[in-house]
């Protein structure tokens, strides 16, 4: 069969295609080798300034050529690699290989060539695979977390704050257990969700993103047996935690993460179990209000804009579906049972070292794109979003039991006896109007004011702070 995206296992890679191009640079297996190749030219980099009597200092042009072969890493270099993977059978030590292949073909200058060449058999040095494996998980989460998840939640949050402000002042009803309820307004329904994700936000963008350079279990051995009297510790630890760019070629280029000071073989991935928790409960609450708008569309209180050529249902021509927030919702679960796996299964590892973390963290691409997928749909239907405020008004009209609440409140500020009571006996289980509770009100032993301020109150109008709340968000 010929490779088309419509033969794809994954809707990630087949009909969801085009809708993550921000995420496949990162997380795919091509994204993952770039990032493999940026920590072994560092650390490479690094060791040459280190010191070592047998190791001089890179000159510029060295330097400049082996960073480019990073920021120019291409497919055909993700597949090149691979293909050194089919004899080695081990895709690090591939990465190795031709890194030093490179080295040995520099097309530079006769000088650069041979002064990679000679310098060659110092990359990967001292390292074991989870050394460059786990620093490019965490390079590819760093990014991914900040140019990709973050971006788009600010993008929400703004759209959502936006319609919190415009639609601060609309009255609507509430319902809780499904029952008519105090009024609120629209945008303060909204604000509570906003509240929610800028809380969410802020935990995710707090994660420490943590690697380690400490050899095949973590107390650096090899390290200390190649050169003793080294600092092996200060060492990894300005690699993994000096920033990653600097203007001067010659100045050192670190990875810019937080380095993990106790590890077995593996970086234990707590960080990463703290990162996928706080990822999926801000997509909890994203499924909250998708499953929120969902309904208010089935009630009236939003329309949706139509577009043309578009199709709601393939019988009923009337339809106008809430697909977008139908899709968010699914896609939010999906995302959510892949991060709750990865989180409850990345910290554990039997003994020094198992496996079992490598193959799941393959996916972590596929856990994060179902979330960024979602997140892509929210801003799709909250942008196609209208509000109708005549279904709203009349919904409040049709609810006046919601000042039985008012009513007894003020009666028991006042000392009335049985207030509560009264108002139950009045309105509970009925539909009631104005020409029901007034008469009520007019028996009412309170102050004259209090009684024509209850008079003239109307369900509309009985919505607390909601809009200076919604305003404030």
């Amino acid at each position: 069969m010929t490779h088309h995206i419509i033969s794809a296992l994954s809707p990630l890679d087949g009909r969801y295609h085009s809708k993550l191009t921000l995420v496949r640079p990162l997380m795919s297996e091509e994204g993952f080798f770039r990032c493999r190749v940026q920590v072994e030219i560092t650390w490479f980099i690094a060791l040459s300034d280190a010191g070592m009597p047998e190791f001089k200092p890179l000159s510029k042009e060295a330097r400049v050529e082996m960073r480019g072969w990073a920021k120019r890493f291409s497919a055909d270099d993700a597949l090149a690699i691979k293909e050194i993977e089919k004899t080695t059978n081990h895709d690090v030590k591939a990465v190795e290989y031709w890194l030093k292949k490179q080295c040995q073909q520099s097309t530079l200058n006769a000088n650069v060539r041979a002064e990679l060449s000679k310098a060659s058999e110092f990359i990967h040095f001292a390292c074991t695979s989870e050394d460059i494996n786990n620093t490019s998980h965490a390079l590819q989460l760093s990014t991914l977390r900040d140019s990709v998840v973050l971006s788009y939640l600010d993008q929400l949050i703004e759209q959502l704050k936006s319609m919190a402000h415009r639609l601060a002042a609309l009255p609507m009803l509430s319902r809780t257990h499904g029952q008519t309820a105090s009024p609120t307004t629209v945008g303060k329904e909204i604000a509570n969700v906003v509240a929610r994700l800028i809380k969410a936000r802020s935990k995710i963008a707090e994660v420490q993103i943590m690697a380690k350079m400490n050899g095949a279990v973590g107390n650096y051995n090899a390290h200390l047996i190649a050169w003793p009297d080294f600092d092996w510790h200060a060492f990894s630890k300005r690699v993994i935690e000096s920033a990653a760019n600097h203007p001067d070629e010659l100045a050192f280029h670190g990875l810019g993460l937080h380095q993990q000071n106790y590890t077995i073989q593996i970086e234990p991935h707590d960080y990463m179990a703290e990162l996928f928790d706080a990822i999926a409960r801000t997509n909890t609450i994203l499924i909250d209000w998708s499953r929120d708008v969902w309904g208010y569309v089935s009630l009236g209180y939003f329309k949706q804009k139509l577009k043309a050529g578009e199709i709601g249902s393939s019988t009923m021509p009337h339809k106008v579906n809430p697909i977008d927030f139908e899709n968010a919702e699914g896609n939010l679960g999906l995302s959510n049972a892949l991060l709750n796996h990865l989180s409850a299964k990345l910290p554990i590892s039997r003994w020094q070292r198992d496996l079992t973390d490598s193959t799941v963290l393959r996916n972590m691409g596929v856990a994060i794109g179902y979330a960024v997928l979602a997140y892509q749909s929210l801003l799709t239907g909250q942008a196609k979003l209208e509000v109708n405020p005549e279904a709203i008004a009349n919904d409040l009209d049709n609810a006046w039991e919601v000042l039985a609440e008012p009513i007894q409140t003020v009666m028991r500020r006042f000392g009335l006896e049985g207030a509560y009571e009264q108002l139950k006996e009045a309105t509970r289980g009925k539909v009631i109007g104005p020409n029901d509770l007034h008469p009520l009100i007019q028996t009412l032993k309170i102050p004259a004011a209090e009684k024509e301020r209850l008079l003239k109150l109307t369900p509309s109008q009985y919505t607390g702070l909601a809009e200076s709340l919604a305003k404030a968000i």
